[in-house]
């Protein structure tokens, strides 16, 4: 069943939530800030709770996850892909397995799915907070999911400490009441293991640096509800009212007898963890009460894709990832002006290969250009695999993990043999991505400035002609000499032909 016409509008975004308990997916407006939704669905799926000893998800956990997929597929049809954001979560983080799912999930959903870092989900999470329910006071936001915890520290719509902890409901129960038993030592060793896992926080999310405490999504959601719907508070949490849950669940002994008003089916399996989780957080970092909120990752989502696609309108703008390239070029000591060079020659000869490709593409080799040299504030010795091991591990705002691998391929591949590149170069995308960006590299190798005219970029049937201008071939030996071999090279790999023409 395909969306009525108002639904899949060009106005109209939507975001899937691929947690480690439940997928999401949340379709809305946004108007003049003005956020309404449209249309909300939600699925239990334990994702994380398929993951084996050898952190690989299970066939069957895969097939739940994809049979939703599925579903929310049909509620897409007639979206456009730019108006759709995938993101997933800690489990397919962790998962070893993760790219056999994503190629299959990909298929099924018909649009990319991102697998974010937990500091970028925390910075989502409290986007969505943070539009949904404004304040200027110094706010401690925490989410609760099935694998992972994510505290912010922010004010406004600027959080300032993002930080994610790998403890979660789902993976707390399953290792602590991995039968549905509750006992007073499970409760203890769990709020211990809890404690240990995010000891480390205690200084970063100080009680005097924050006013008051919000709770986002599931978890917080699911108790606020159970405390609500037994009349024990109004839906704020409290360590009073959460001692109160913890004795009905002693009381009642097992998972299968826990029945509380306002307690949905879909939560019991993984209260118990929940629970501990917010039991060790309020007591350890002081929090008298805790409030749930309206937003959660899903919305922080669609307003990060809203602001993406605010700035592919205005080519002038920025999104939340160029801020991210300036940082880390001040981070680590790149040469602005070399790295500007070879992004405005690598752009300018992908033009000329690519003349209709996305923007987004054309974004992502620029980006990787900046950053191409980041690697040298490790060793100028092998520098292109120090800055794609930095890209590939780095925490970087407004991308996600899957983009930042691409970037860090492009760095990896910026320059020596293209055998290590091998698995990536059937991809016709990456490799023009590739070529503009090496030729770039060899013609900018003397850190001077290279006249957008000097190189020339011809497709043909059997590979690509480069022509090189008489007067700056005549200038730059050293440079020729380099575009010869680079050419042999690919000619050699048997990746594409390239003949040099000078």
């Amino acid at each position: 069943m395909s969306l009525p016409a108002t639904l899949n509008a060009p106005s109209t975004l939507a975001a899937i939530d691929m947690g480690s308990n439940s997928f999401r997916l949340e379709i809305a407006q946004l108007h003049r800030e003005q956020y309404k939704r449209l249309e909300y669905l939600k699925e239990t799926v334990r994702l994380g709770a398929g993951l084996d000893a050898e952190g690989r998800l299970t066939e069957a956990a895969m097939q739940r996850g994809l049979d939703c997929l599925a579903r929310f597929a049909q509620r897409l049809k007639g979206f456009a892909p730019q108006q759709v954001r995938a993101v997933a979560t800690q489990t397919l983080r962790e998962a070893r397995n993760r790219d056999e799912f994503l190629r299959r999930a990909e298929q099924l959903l018909g649009f990319a799915i991102e697998v974010i870092s937990g500091r970028e989900e925390a910075r989502l999470i409290y986007a969505g907070v943070a539009r949904l329910q404004t304040s200027d006071k110094p706010r401690l936001v925490i989410d609760i999911g099935g694998r992972s915890t994510e505290m912010i520290l922010g004010q406004g719509r600027s959080p300032i400490t993002a930080e994610s902890f790998q403890v979660g409901s789902v993976s707390l129960s399953m290792r602590f009441f991995p039968e549905g038993q509750f006992t007073a030592e499970a409760f203890r060793a769990a709020q211990v293991a809890a404690g240990a896992e995010l000891e480390e926080a205690l200084s970063l999310f100080d009680r005097a640096l924050w006013r008051e405490a919000l709770g986002s999504s599931g978890t917080v959601g699911a108790v606020s509800q159970l405390l609500a719907g037994s009349g024990i508070t109004d839906g704020r949490i409290t360590p009073e009212a959460l001692r109160w849950c913890i004795a009905q669940c002693l009381d009642m002994g097992h998972v299968d007898k826990l029945k509380l008003p306002g307690l949905k089916e879909d939560r019991r399996a993984v209260v118990g963890g929940g629970l501990c989780i917010l039991y060790t957080l309020l007591t350890q970092f002081g929090i008298e009460e805790l409030l749930p909120t309206k937003g959660a990752l899903r919305q922080g989502v669609i307003f990060d894709l809203a602001e993406r696609l605010e700035a592919e309108r205005h080519a002038t703008l920025g999104d939340m990832r160029d801020h991210s390239v300036t940082a880390l070029q001040q981070r680590f000591g790149v040469d602005t002006e070399q790295a500007q060079r070879v992004r405005q020659l690598a752009l300018g000869l992908y033009k000329q290969l690519q003349p209709q490709a996305p923007r987004e593409l054309q974004r992502e080799l620029g980006w990787a250009a900046a950053l191409h040299e980041i690697g040298m504030m490790v060793s100028h010795h092998d520098h292109h695999r120090h800055s794609a091991y930095l890209l590939s591990h780095v925490d970087a705002a407004g991308f996600s993990q899957s983009q930042l691998r691409r970037l860090a391929d492009l760095a990896l591949g910026q320059r020596g043999g293209l055998r290590k590149l091998e698995a990536k170069l059937p991809d016709a995308d990456f490799v023009w991505q590739l070529l503009a960006l090496r030729l770039a590299v060899l013609a900018c190798h003397g850190r001077s400035a290279v006249s957008p005219q000097a190189l020339k970029l011809t497709r043909e049937k059997q590979g690509v002609i480069l022509s090189l201008t008489q007067r700056w071939a005549a200038q730059q030996p050293r440079a020729v000499y380099l575009l010869r071999e680079e050419a042999e090279a690919w000619t050699r790999n048997g990746a594409l032909s390239l003949r040099l023409q000078a």
